[in-house]
């Protein structure tokens, strides 16, 4: 790989992605095409010194901007952009039909016509929908689509159309759907991030319904390499499973995180259940272990360790995303009384 288009690098798990790219392949240059919404954070990148990284500040669904910065023969298109907040979709689900439907029909496009070796899909298992609580039954790649948030729907349609593109005009195209993702560098309405801010300034933890809901997580640099590893090994049209085999309740993981920062459970405020929320996920990663040799390198232990600890050293990273807007945000979500305080 000599050129890389990155959408969405600003982002959470994009960010992640173009630094190890930069660390195993340093002679690949990264084109990184961000809109820099809420979620997308310049300092995000402040520790990616590279010549081989040209951050580009753009909307994928500007076309004529996506044309002028998309070089001709670049070898592929890793498509992370994206609206992701199930709660903010659930509000309204506009900028999610716009950024993840049209945004992606955009980049297709123009890959057709800058002759893109290939095209990487970044997708979730929510486009799946909820599995049984019984423990019984996992995703497969062979899963049926049943979205049952706007968001989860609109990443499904994204996905239609990238299989449309394949079959259609023969690009090269691969989808990648994950888990629960946690990290250093995490937006903080996300679970993890969120209780680790609020835990360690002693603040409410909210957590919805009776939180027995099951999430299947994995740390980002786990994700970021098995999508690299799909991008070099992957066949062409196929969709791959990410997952750590770590389904754990949301209870469990607060209570988890709690223990290792030595904080009380009290902090654990229950919260009105959001509306369509999925009971369960877990995902068989069978097909990218056995057919591209891919495992993850972190245990649960080992990465939510590395996690809180990237959090409590990077206090000043977690007060400049706690931004106004995103107070506002959190007081509309679950109340004022529980909304973070500014820094002292």
């Amino acid at each position: 790989m000599k050129k890389l288009f990155v959408t969405g690098g600003a982002g959470f798990i994009g960010s992640a992605f173009i630094r190890l790219v930069l660390e195993k392949m340093p002679s690949t240059s990264i084109t990184n095409f961000d809109a820099l919404t809420y979620a997308g954070n310049r300092d995000n990148l402040e520790d990616i010194d590279s010549a081989q990284h040209r951050f580009i500040h753009g909307d994928i669904c500007d076309r004529a901007a996506v044309m002028s910065a998309l070089e001709k023969n670049t070898d592929a298109i890793v498509h992370f952009a994206a609206e992701s907040h199930v709660d903010r979709s659930i509000a309204s689900a506009d900028a999610f039909l716009r950024t993840n439907v049209l945004g992606t029909q955009v980049l297709l496009d123009a890959a057709r016509a800058r002759h893109v070796k290939r095209f990487v899909q970044i997708s979730t298992d929510e486009v799946m929908g909820s599995l049984p609580d019984d423990d019984a039954e996992y995703f497969t790649e062979s899963s049926p689509f049943a979205p049952n948030s706007p968001y989860a729907a609109s990443k499904a349609a994204a996905e239609h159309l990238v299989r449309a593109a394949h079959q259609t005009f023969g690009l090269d195209t691969l989808i990648t759907r994950c888990g629960n993702n946690y990290g250093p560098r995490q937006f903080p309405e996300k679970l993890i991030p969120l209780l680790l801010a609020n835990a360690l300034r002693n603040e409410s933890i909210p957590v919805y319904g009776d939180g027995l809901n099951v999430r299947d997580w994995i740390h980002v640099d786990d994700h970021c390499r098995a999508i690299l590893t799909v991008l070099e090994k992957g066949r062409a049209g196929n969709v791959y499973l990410i997952g750590a085999r770590n389904p754990r309740r949301n209870l469990d993981v607060v209570l988890d995180v709690l223990h290792q920062l030595g904080k009380p459970s009290s902090l654990i405020r229950h919260v009105k259940d959001r509306s369509g929320h999925d009971r369960r996920y877990a995902i068989d990663p069978t097909k990218i272990e056995r057919e591209l040799g891919w495992q993850p390198a972190e245990t649960w232990q080992s990465g939510l360790a590395k996690t809180i600890l990237w959090y409590q050293k990077n206090s000043q990273w977690i007060e400049r995303t706690r931004s106004g807007a995103y107070r506002e945000y959190y007081s509309d979500q679950y109340g004022t009384e529980l909304a973070p305080k500014a820094a002292a």
